[in-house]
Formats: C-alpha cells, structure tokens, sequence
C-alpha cells in the first residue's frame, strides 16, 4: 500500500464533488449571488488590491466615509488575485471573477479530501482513507466552506489545521515539526479564529514529548516555527501597521505570548532527567506564563475581540449572527449537521484506539484529544464545526468500514444492501436526520420567529440589490447584511456592514432603521448618503419591524411617508428606495 494508490481516489472523489457542486450553484455562479456577505467583501477587497489599493491596507474605502477599518489577511487574497491576474486579459473581469470564485474554492476542496484522506491512511490504512473520501463531501459544515463562490477565509483555515495534524502524526522530525508550524502560522495570519485549534495542537504536540521524550525534535520545530513565521508574515503583511495593538488578529501582544510559550517550552526540555510529572508541569508554567504576558500587554484581548461592542450593536447584530453562537442557540438541523458527524468520528476513534497499539495508539491518542477538543469548540462556537467535521474523517472512516465488514457478511442481498445503506446513514447521522426533519434553518442571520411578513413583495437572500445599479453613483444607507452586496453589484457607495472594527457604523445602520423618524433623519443626513434602501423579507429588515414596530423602517414598509425622504421606483424590483431630501439647514 503506497501513498500514491490513494490519489487515485482522491482525485476521482473530488472531481465528482466538484461537478455536482457546480451542477447545484450554475444559477447562483452566473448571477454572481453570494453565499454569505463576507464572499461579496473578499471579492472586493482583492479587485481593490488589483486596481492599486495597497498590499497593506484591507480596508474598504467605499464605507463609512473611506473609513472602514478590516482586520482580514492579504493571504486569503493571493490565490485569488492569480486566478484574476490569469483570466483577466483573455477574458475580461467579470468572467475572471467567476473563474475565481468557484476555481479557488473547489481547491481547497481538493486539498481538504487530500489531506482528510492521508490523514486517515496515517492511521487507519488505505481502505479506509478510500472511504474518507466519500465521506468528506457528505459533510454539511465542510462544503458550507468549500462550495463554489464561497472565498472568505475559513476553507483555508479547514486546510491548514488538516495539515498540522498530518504533519503531527507524522515521524516525530524536526522536519515534521517545522511543517506543523508553518500551517499554524499560516492559519493564525488567516485569522485569529485559528487560534484554539492552534494552542490544542501545539499543546498536543509538547505534552507528547512529555510522555515520549523522543518526540522532542518535532516539539521543538513546531513551536519554534510557528513563532517565528508567525512574526515573518505578519511584518510582510501588515506593513507599518505591524506595532499597532489588536485582539482580532496578530500583533505584538500575541507574537510576545507565542515566543514566550516557545522559551517556556525550550527551557522545560532542557531540564536533565525531568520525571513525566515534572516536565508536566514545566510545560503548564511555559503556558501560564504566556497566558500572562499577553494580560499584561494586551489585557482587552483576555475578555476576546468582540467585548468593546456596545449594547446595541451586540443584542441586534452580534447575538443574530448565528455562526458565532453556540450550538444549543441553532436551529435543531444547523445543530445536527454541525455535531452529528464528529461524535461518529469520536465513537469511531475510540473503536480504534482500542484496536490499536504501539505507535498506531498513541497516534489515535493524540488525533482523539483534537477531535475531541475540536467538538468542543464548535458546540461554542458553529463556525468551529468545519475544522471538528474535517478531524472526526479518520474516526468516522473506520467506523463506516467496521459496519460495512459486516455488512459484507450478510447473505440475504436485500439485507446486504439495506445494512450497506444503513453503515452509511449511520456513518453521517447529520446530513441523514436533517434529510428526515428538514434543515429548519441555514448557516446565517437568525431568523426572527415572532415577526410577521413582510407587507410588500419580499427579496430573496439581498440578490435584488444590484437593482440600485439603475440610480447613479451615490452613497447609500442600507442594511448591515445587504451592503457588501450593494458593493460588488453596483458603484454606489454605503454606510456600514457586519464588521466589528466599525462600531460606530454599525450603530448608526442600527439605530437609524429602529430608530424614530426624527432622529434617524439626523443620523441619515450625517452619513452623507443620497439614498435610504432595503429589502423587505430579509431576516434583517424583519428584525426591525418586529423589535421597533413604530421605529422607521416599520413605518416605511408600511407605506407611512416620511416628509424627508422621497420614494424612487425602480422597475421590476421589491427593493425600496427613497431619495434623502437635502435639509437646507444641515451643512
């Protein structure tokens, strides 16, 4: 059995996936209708990258004013910009932008099942790495990332917390512990999301050595690695922004924790003829001691990125941001999709782990540890669940190839089929349950129960904002969720979108649309913006009217007129807009 029998598979799995993924998005693809506003924004930050927006500045400047702060990564842009870069001039932006947007998505795909698939033959051998890569695609939470159109950050962040714990499982090298630390730093100049899965792997990786002082080169690479790429690509990427403080992503303060974790932990094994439990507890000390230089440099950060929200801007966008809840806050499909399928790979896991021995168990050992950790996560934090799903393959491949080995064994043909079918209902109970319940809900914006319909015609997930196209370039105060989408369809400016540096601009879109006429007549003439517009149905707008059913976009829907603003149709569209009537008064 050689490495290379298994891409064979690979390669045959992911192209299947990605005909059918293609096949089910084609509408979606030639309309150039977002997944989620973040894919709208990335796309417009790597054309403004393109179109000579500097390499370190991520902001975007058609917000707030030409001041709308973001904290995303240049990395993420890169393979995008190349697939543009490539198309552009044989076929013209807009089809390049397409190229890109299901190209550069449908790679991470393909580098998600290869990882996911070597993952598994790591530990449990090639058969079973075959059926890793039937059961990748059969993931909710994973193709959520991996699906054409979908370029924000976290399918890359799927890939290269897969391949740390390849790296992991490999032969304890310093070669294999550089690798590790390579796809960490990679995965924290991503995003700082990375970081739990980041402190689990790297703390995997020391308190191995802790019980197998053999394992010392790897440890060592990886911490030293991670530590020391992490600085390299956040000087290349943040420029002279690289001194300024940040708890959202890296800057001193983390870099500072990080390299004080990597002397805590070199100093540890230094320590000549340590027992188990006093190397142990030299690696809690390194860990403790990093825990406090980043509270005494950057206190905020303990209290995380999203604690300086005021009250307003985290009761009505922040806790409705369903991705960032916890599991028991979804709806009972989201919740079983993002669950199901790991707790199949822990039960699996542990099937394994008792079968196995010597290098084989502690290989399941640590790859439990994360998948368990990574479970844990996600049950916070639903984002998390692409990652836990992506660790629970090699578990759930082996459970699925138990139940098909016995499967096999059944003489009857109908029983056999019925018990193969069975082997892989169970082996992705998620997808199984929500197909028998229905999904209930969608990865998004939460809806709002108690709301009533909309009074007019309703828009479907914001598309018919590239309606405002028909006005001439203005700035437009619209909705937090369709902005983005305001941006890339149409050259209209815009107030604020869902992106938490910009508080006071989040406020403001808040405040205005639940506001009272009067005082959103001063927020909207301070915006500077020509045009007040929404979509009625968007779970956003519904939030409006249900929490401030006398507030102005209540009032608006229901055709109440406002002295000033003046409404402008727009052919063939549900999309309301109103002309802001300039107040002679206001400068």
């Amino acid at each position: 059995m050689t490495r290379e029998r298994l891409w064979p598979s690979v390669l045959i799995g992911w192209a299947i996936a990605a005909c059918v993924l293609i096949f089910v998005s084609s509408r979606q693809i030639a309309h150039l209708w977002f997944p989620d506003p973040d894919d709208a924004m990335r796309l417009l930050e790597v054309r403004d990258w393109l179109n000579g927006q500097s390499w370190w500045d991520v902001g975007q400047h058609r917000l707030w004013g030409g001041h709308f702060a973001m904290h995303w990564s240049r990395l993420v842009d890169l393979p995008l910009a190349l697939v543009m870069l490539v198309f552009d001039p044989v076929f013209g932006p807009a089809a390049a932008n397409r190229i890109a947007l299901v190209a550069v998505p449908l790679v991470t795909l393909l580098a998600v099942l290869a990882l996911g698939a070597e993952l598994t033959r790591r530990v449990g051998g090639l058969e079973r790495a075959k059926l890793a890569v039937l059961l990748a695609p059969l993931s909710v939470p994973l193709l959520d990332q991996l699906r054409p159109l979908r370029i924000d950050h976290h399918g890359w962040q799927v890939v290269f917390a897969l391949l740390a714990v390849t790296a992991l499982l490999a032969k304890p090298t310093a070669r294999s512990g550089a690798l590790i630390g390579l796809a960490l730093a990679v995965l924290l100049t991503i995003s700082l999301e990375g970081m739990p899965i980041t402190v689990a792997i790297l703390g995997v990786a020391v308190l191995a050595w802790a019980f197998d002082p053999t394992r010392r080169p790897q440890a060592l690479g990886a911490v030293w690695a991670v530590t020391g790429l992490v600085t390299a690509l956040h000087v290349a990427t943040r420029g002279a922004a690289i001194f300024a403080p940040a708890c959202d992503a890296i800057s001193p303060a983390w870099i500072a924790g990080l390299g004080t974790a990597t002397l805590g932990v070199t100093l540890a094994m230094m320590v000549p003829r340590a027992s188990r439990a006093a190397r142990v507890a030299l690696l809690a000390v390194a860990g403790g001691a990093a825990l406090a230089v980043l509270g005494i440099l950057a206190p905020k950060c303990l209290a995380g990125p999203f604690a300086a929200l005021d009250p307003l801007v985290r009761k009505f966008w922040y806790d409705n941001v369903s991705e960032g809840l916890p599991v028991w806050q979804q709806t009972p499909g989201a919740a079983l999709m993002t669950i199901g399928f790991p707790i199949v790979g822990l039960v699996g896991g542990v099937f394994a782990w008792r079968a196995s021995e010597g290098r084989a168990r502690a290989q399941w050992t640590m790859l439990l540890a994360l998948a368990a950790g990574s479970l844990v996560v996600s049950l916070l934090v639903m984002r998390s669940g692409a990652t836990a799903n992506a660790l629970a393959l090699p578990g759930a491949a082996w459970a699925l190839h138990a139940m098909l080995t016995r499967a096999r064994g059944v003489r009857s043909v109908i029983l056999r089929t019925l018990a193969t079918a069975g082997s892989l209902v169970a082996a992705t109970p998620g997808l199984a349950l929500v197909a028998l319940l229905g999904a209930g809900g969608s990865f998004g914006l939460q809806a709002i129960p108690a709301a009533p319909r909309p009074l007019r015609p309703a828009c479907t997930h914001g598309h018919e904002m590239a309606d405002l196209a028909q006005l001439p370039p203005a700035r437009i105060f619209a909705p937090i969720d369709v902005t983005p989408n305001v941006l890339a369809w149409t050259r209209h400016s815009a107030v604020g979108a869902g992106y938490h540096r910009n508080i006071a601009a989040l406020h403001t879109v808040l405040a205005t649309f639940m506001g009272t006429p009067e005082a959103a007549h001063r927020r909207v003439l301070a915006s500077g913006a020509a045009y007040l517009a929404a979509c009625p149905g968007e779970n956003e707008t519904e939030m409006y009217k249900h929490v401030a059913p006398n507030g102005l976009w209540a009032r608006l829907e229901r055709g109440e007129r406002i002295d000033w603003l003046q409404p402008i149709p727009l052919a063939g569209s549900p999309v309301l807009v109103w002309r802001v009537v300039p107040d002679p008064h206001h400068p």
